[in-house]
């Protein structure tokens, strides 16, 4: 049985850009919607379900890391941030509102295909239910590892793309640390080192709040000095 057509939703007020960007990549095998800024972009969100939004940051009115960090209080869908802006400190804004990736413009349209495959190729599968799951239990925290899930006592804990994969990598390796380095490889992110290191803490940092009863003192999410990280459960 064939895999559904992975389904798109572009949001940028330039015109020009969302058709470029449209056209090209229906032309490499997906299915594409556009929308001009962030209340477009929620009316198509309220009637349509979306495997990945690709979101340009510098937009009229609501601009796209407000609407990023909005979006991800109701949803878990990645997203991926085009910005003119090149410094690290943008990025990491970008990063702290709940995006999985970042491009900065100008881009070449091949790297933003390759970032999108990466992005989708390392959502969890939704289909992949086993009959007896895994489990990591860190104090009121739950992780189930086969299906990617997160709970806190009886609540559900939404988690990015991002935030999903680092659980993986950690969950696959308990008591090992890892580090910062052999994680972005492992997340899929290129070139940067430094700022994608820097990148990595901050995802570290979101992560922490959402297991740990004091982040500032975390007891299951280590900082190893001199290694790196490591997850520990009960």
């Amino acid at each position: 049985m064939a895999e559904p057509t992975p389904h798109l939703l572009i949001v940028d007020d330039d015109e020009r850009i969302r058709d470029l960007l449209a056209r090209y990549l229906k032309k490499n095998g997906f299915l594409i919607s556009a929308a001009r800024d962030a209340g477009h972009a929620r009316r198509l969100l309220s009637g349509l379900e979306f495997d990945l939004i690709v979101l340009d940051i510098m937009m009229p009115g609501e601009d796209g890391v407000s609407l990023t960090k909005s979006l991800r209080g109701e949803m878990q869908t990645p997203i991926l941030l085009l910005t003119a802006r090149d410094e690290t400190k943008d990025r990491i804004a970008g990063l702290e509102a709940g995006a999985d990736d970042y491009l900065a413009k100008p881009f070449e349209p091949k790297e933003l295909l390759l970032r999108i495959n990466a992005i989708l190729r390392r959502m969890p599968e939704p289909e992949a239910v086993k009959v007896a799951p895994k489990v990591l239990t860190m104090g009121q925290v739950r992780y189930d590892i086969d299906r990617g899930e997160m709970w806190h006592g009886s609540d559900p804990v939404r988690l990015t793309g991002t935030e999903v994969q680092l659980m993986r990598i950690f969950s696959a390796r308990p008591g090992e640390p890892m580090s910062r380095t052999r994680l972005v490889e492992e997340l899929g992110r290129g070139a940067d080192g430094q700022a994608q290191e820097r990148a990595v803490d901050v995802q570290i940092t979101r992560l922490r709040r959402k297991i740990e009863a004091d982040p500032k003192q975390p007891r299951y999410l280590q900082t190893v000095r001199g290694e790196g990280y490591m997850l520990v459960h009960d």
